[in-house]
């Protein structure tokens, strides 16, 4: 089994904590019901990226209970398992990405864009409503109309704050050759 490092771990608590700050007090309200515009998956596709796809999955989860359990009204398991599983999702796209291997240019965000967007249609659009369905009995209508607002929000917030943050984490790597004396 791979040790996680002490930069991954304080990065998994760190991400949990700023996670929760962004889906309980930067969400903003949507047409439907119990669903909100939420900036939070940015943050943990870009660390599940960096981290790794155990680390992505300990982000959504922890941070996701947290939310939930904020509110009051219990957590959505649902929903919560659906984030730690893009995390970990991500975390697995990032073999696609090399981003510590290579810059962040148009073809690198296209890729993150492509995988992030993928990630989102998975679990918003098949995990979270069939473990509704599995977990909660709660009606289809309402199940579909919530993933199709939070899986596009959470893509189209995701486009810009990920590809951000990727963009800003890709400038402060040493770039090949930037070292040697000409």
């Amino acid at each position: 089994m791979k040790k996680f490092s002490v930069k991954t771990i304080v990065a998994i608590g760190i991400g949990a904590a700023l996670f929760f700050v962004l889906g309980r007090f930067v969400a903003i309200p949507s047409p439907v019901p119990n669903t909100s515009i939420s900036v939070q998956y940015g943050l943990l596709a870009f660390l599940s990226v960096v981290y790794g796809p155990i680390a992505g999955a300990l982000v959504g989860f922890i941070g996701h209970t947290l939310i939930d359990f904020s509110y009051g009204w219990g957590v959505w398991w649902s929903w919560v398992i659906a984030s730690a599983v893009f995390g970990l999702l991500m975390g697995l796209g990032a073999k696609l990405l090399k981003m510590n291997e290579t810059e962040m240019g148009k073809k690198g965000l296209i890729k993150f864009n492509i995988v992030q967007l993928v990630c989102h249609v998975i679990c918003w659009g098949a995990v979270a409503p069939v473990l509704d369905i599995l977990i909660y009995n709660e009606p289809l209508d309402k199940l579909f109309a919530q993933g199709l607002v939070a899986g596009v929000s959470n893509a189209v917030t995701t486009a810009i704050v990920g590809s951000l943050l990727c963009v800003a984490y890709a400038a402060t790597k040493t770039k090949a050759g930037s070292l040697t004396k000409e």
